[in-house]
C-alpha cells in the first residue's frame, strides 16, 4: 500500500476541473433517416456532456482519463425513441511509461432512451434520465476503477454513487439495462463490486496494477503481483461465482495483458488456473501452455 500510494504522490500534478479525456464514435446504419437527422447532434452533445461535466465531486489533481464510447444504433420504434450498444473502454496510465494499460472493457447492449434533435444534457444525480444518467453511471465506474488501481478501496464512494444510479434505473420507464437478472445488466455490475464477498479480489486489483506499473524496471517482481491476483481468486472459488459481472468484465479488459506479462513466466501452472477463472478464453490459455 505504502508504495502504492507513494507512485500517486510522484506522479506529476495537472489541476484539472474535469476527470474524463473522451471520445464518442456512433454508427446509424440500421435507422431510418428521419431518425439519423435528429441524431444530427447526438454525438458532440454526448462528447462535450462525457468531457465538460464533473463527476467525482472531488479535487482531480492527474491526468485526465482515456475512455471511449462506440454507440451502435440498433433500432428506433418511433422518431424520438431508440435502442443502442454501446462498448465502453477506458485505459490507465502505466506509471513512468508511454504504454496504457486497459481498465474497462464493456459491451452494453441494451442502452434505450429518448432523444430530440439538439436537446441540451445536465447532470442530476438525483433525477433518472436515460442518457445522463447511463453517462453518469459509465463515468462513475471508470474513475472509481481507476483510483482503486492506485489506492485499494479509494473509489468506495463513487461506485456507490453509480450504484444509487442503477437503482433509480431499475425503478425507471427506461429499465431494459438496468434490471438485475440479464446476462449483462448495470445494476449487478456494480452490486458485485460493492458486495463484501469480492473485497479481497477487489483489493487485489491495486497490487495487480502495480506489477503491472513495475514490471518494466523490476519484471521479476512485477509478475510477482500480477500472479499474486490470479492467486487470490484461485483461493476465492468456493466463495465467489466466477461468471460473476465483477470477475468477467476484468477479465474482458485484462486477459490479453495477462498473457502478455505472463506469457515467460516461470511456472506455467498459472494459466491452468486461469482456464479455471476464466473458462471463456480456454484456448488462449491452452496456446500458453504448449508454449
Amino acid at each position: 500500500m505504502k508504495k502504492i500510494l507513494a507512485l500517486i504522490l510522484m506522479l506529476p500534478i495537472f489541476l484539472s476541473a474535469q476527470e474524463l479525456e473522451a471520445t464518442v464514435d456512433i454508427n446509424v446504419e440500421k435507422l431510418q433517416t428521419i431518425n439519423r437527422e435528429n441524431l444530427h447532434n447526438f454525438k458532440q452533445s454526448i462528447e462535450d456532456y462525457l468531457n465538460n461535466t464533473k463527476f467525482s465531486g472531488q479535487n482531480w489533481d492527474f491526468d485526465k482519463i482515456q475512455c471511449s464510447f462506440t454507440i451502435l444504433f440498433t433500432s428506433a420504434p418511433d422518431e424520438f425513441n431508440y435502442t443502442a450498444q454501446v462498448i465502453v473502454r477506458s485505459l490507465r496510465k502505466v506509471y513512468k511509461s508511454t504504454r496504457n494499460s486497459p481498465m474497462i472493457t464493456v459491451n452494453d447492449g441494451n442502452w434505450n432512451f429518448r432523444y430530440e434533435r439538439n436537446e441540451s444534457l445536465y447532470s442530476n444525480p438525483n433525477i433518472f434520465h436515460p442518457i445522463t444518467s447511463f453517462l453518469d453511471y459509465y463515468a462513475l465506474l471508470i474513475i472509481a476503477m481507476e483510483q482503486e488501481s492506485w489506492e485499494k478501496m479509494a473509489g468506495s464512494d463513487l461506485f456507490s454513487k453509480a450504484f444509487a444510479i442503477a437503482n433509480l434505473g431499475a425503478n425507471s420507464n427506461f429499465r431494459k439495462g438496468w434490471e438485475t437478472g440479464t446476462t449483462y445488466n448495470r445494476f449487478d455490475l456494480v452490486e458485485n463490486i460493492q458486495n463484501e464477498k469480492y473485497r479481497t479480489f477487489r483489493e487485489a486489483i491495486s497490487d495487480y496494477q502495480y506489477g503491472i506499473d513495475i514490471y518494466e524496471k523490476q519484471k521479476a517482481k512485477g509478475q510477482e503481483k500480477i500472479v499474486s491476483l490470479i492467486k487470490v481468486l484461485d483461493a476465492l472459488k468456493t466463495k465467489i461465482d466466477y461468471r460473476s459481472l465483477f470477475v468477467k468484465t476484468f477479465f474482458d479488459a485484462k486477459s490479453g495483458e495477462l498473457i502478455d506479462h505472463l506469457k515467460d513466466y516461470p511456472d506455467k501452472s498459472v494459466f491452468k488456473t486461469l482456464k479455471t477463472i476464466d473458462p471463456p478464453r480456454i484456448s488462449k490459455y491452452d496456446e500458453m501452455l504448449k508454449d
